[in-house]
C-alpha cells in the first residue's frame, strides 16, 4: 500500500514540477539567483532529476544513469524545453521502476549507504518524496517572486 501511495505522490509532484517550469516566462528567469538565493529553479530541477534518476531509477530500477551532482548546480544554459523533457523522462523512469517493485522491497535495506546509518528502502523512498516536495516549494516560490 505504501508503494502505491509513493508512486502516486511522485507522479503528482513531478507533474507539479513540470507545470512550475512550464510557467516560467523565459529561459533567463529559470537561472536567476539573487542575494541569499543560491540555487536557481533550473538548477533545482536538474538536481531533482539527478537525485531521483540515481536513487530510484538506477539503484532500484537498473536504469543506466551516472549522476554528475556538481553539474546539477553548475549548469546554467539549458532551455525550458530541455528541462521539461528531462522532468517528463524522470517521471516515466520513476513510475516504471516503482510499478514493478514488490511491496516486500520496502522493508529491505536500501542498497546504498546515503546517510550516516543504513536505512530501509521504504524510509529512503519517503525521504526522496519529501525532498522532491521541499525543492518543488522552493521552485514555486522562486517563480512567483520573479514574476513581478
Amino acid at each position: 500500500m505504501l508503494l502505491t501511495t509513493l508512486r502516486q505522490l511522485f507522479q503528482r509532484d513531478l507533474t507539479r514540477l513540470y507545470n512550475e517550469i512550464e510557467q516560467y516566462k523565459s529561459n533567463d528567469v529559470l537561472w536567476v539567483t539573487d542575494g541569499h538565493i543560491a540555487n536557481s529553479a533550473g538548477n533545482l530541477c536538474l538536481h531533482l532529476a539527478g537525485n531521483l534518476k540515481t536513487y530510484i531509477g538506477a539503484e532500484l530500477g537498473n536504469y543506466p544513469y551516472i549522476r554528475n551532482r556538481e553539474e546539477e548546480f553548475a549548469k546554467k544554459d539549458m532551455s525550458k524545453e530541455s528541462l521539461l523533457m528531462l522532468v517528463q523522462e524522470t517521471k516515466e523512469i520513476i513510475d516504471n521502476t516503482l510499478s514493478v517493485l514488490p511491496d516486500s522491497v520496502l522493508a529491505e535495506e536500501y542498497p546504498l549507504l546515503v546517510f550516516a546509518e543504513k536505512t530501509s528502502t521504504g524510509f529512503f523512498l519517503v525521504h526522496l518524496a519529501t525532498h522532491l516536495s521541499y525543492h518543488l516549494g522552493q521552485i514555486s516560490y522562486h517563480r512567483r517572486l520573479l514574476a513581478v
